[in-house]
């Protein structure tokens, strides 16, 4: 599924980037090996896709690991341990850093001077990353997630879907880089389907104490005011609670939405957003113009152009709904 994205500044991204080389034509100085480094959240004795995607864009472009390559995996279970595995990353001394999400704060705060390859969910402009999308200005280039257009289609299918639906709560962490651009994309919409929009915000973290508890209090605030259908911007720290939420929003008969399909794995009603394991693959053309030699300072930043549809039929029984056919047949994923 393609979607264009009408922002100006990234089209002008894409478009440089578009000319990249789609395979790699120079040849390393013999018997050279070039190190890689991955910061990403989880364990090293679990699988991961995102890794695996890197390899295989790695592989289409001439980097085969025990040949060329070597890629040293480095993991953090949250931000609390983040900056202890980012150290750890460094001592290894590689060529080029690949980091998951938030855990390019860790590389941010330790203040490297290496190339960092990020994917992240947010704005990095401001998340203070980079200086510009067309030309990052440091050592910190890569892909966002953010796509303002699908905020507004997510909530475009799920009027479609159920027509009956009048008010939508947002559930939403403020501190997330480019969430009042999200905000401002969702107002604009409801606007023009003639929906209301509640607007419910999370500040905290679930590694701090306590702050769960500020969860259940927007919970119980959104079953108060009435909302049909809940809409979850999504980003690392909701991801981490994002079993809990669909648990509440299945408790509290919402249908919910949000834009990663591993929120739909949890439970979720449907998602719609960026196909994050193609992301991850395609990070590996910038690993690979970093190590023939280029800056990531003039390495525009770029955001996905393929997206994907999940449906939880599970969710949707659970919640007495038929899935209409025409939504079956757009979905790339339907969960059972």
């Amino acid at each position: 599924m393609t979607v264009t994205i009408g922002r100006r500044e990234l089209l002008v991204a894409l478009g440089g980037a578009a000319a990249w080389p789609l395979v790699a034509r120079a040849q390393q100085r013999a018997g050279r090996v070039r190190r890689i480094a991955w910061l990403g959240i989880g364990r090293a004795d679990e699988p991961s896709p995102y890794v695996d995607s890197l390899r295989a864009g790695l592989r289409e472009l001439g980097w085969i690991e025990g040949s060329n390559l070597t890629i040293g995996l480095f993991w953090a279970t949250g931000r609390e341990n983040m900056e202890a595995a980012a150290r750890e990353l460094l001592a290894s001394d590689p060529d080029v850093i690949v980091t998951q999400e938030f855990m390019i704060f860790a590389m941010q705060s330790l203040k490297t001077a290496k190339p960092v390859v990020f994917g992240f969910s947010g704005d990095p402009v401001e998340g203070k990353l980079v200086q510009s999308w067309p030309h990052p200005g440091g050592n910190f280039t890569g892909m966002s997630y953010l796509a303002l257009e699908l905020v507004g289609k997510r909530i475009e299918l799920l009027k479609e879907w159920l027509p009956q639906t009048r008010r939508v709560a947002i559930l939403a962490r403020p501190q997330h880089p480019g969430e009042h651009l999200e905000r401002k994309a969702s107002e604009a919409v409801v606007g023009k389907l003639g929906i209301e929009l509640s607007y419910f915000p999370y500040h905290s973290q679930p590694s701090v104490p306590g702050t769960l508890g500020e969860l259940e209090t927007a919970f119980r605030a959104i079953v108060q005011d009435g909302c049909d259908a809940l809409v979850i911007f999504p980003d690392s720290v909701m991801y981490e609670i994002s079993g809990r939420i669909a648990q509440f929003a299945l408790d509290a008969k919402l249908p919910s939405v949000s834009g990663w399909s591993t929120f739909a794995r949890k439970g979720c009603l449907m998602t719609y957003g960026p196909n994050v394991r193609d992301l991850y693959r395609s990070l590996a053309r910038y690993v690979d113009r970093i190590l023939r030699g280029a800056a990531p300072a003039e390495l525009p930043i770029e955001i996905p152009t393929k997206f994907y549809l999940a449906i939880n039929l599970n969710t949707a029984k659970a919640l007495g709904l038929a899935v209409p056919d025409k939504l079956l047949a757009l979905a790339d994923e339907v969960i059972e």
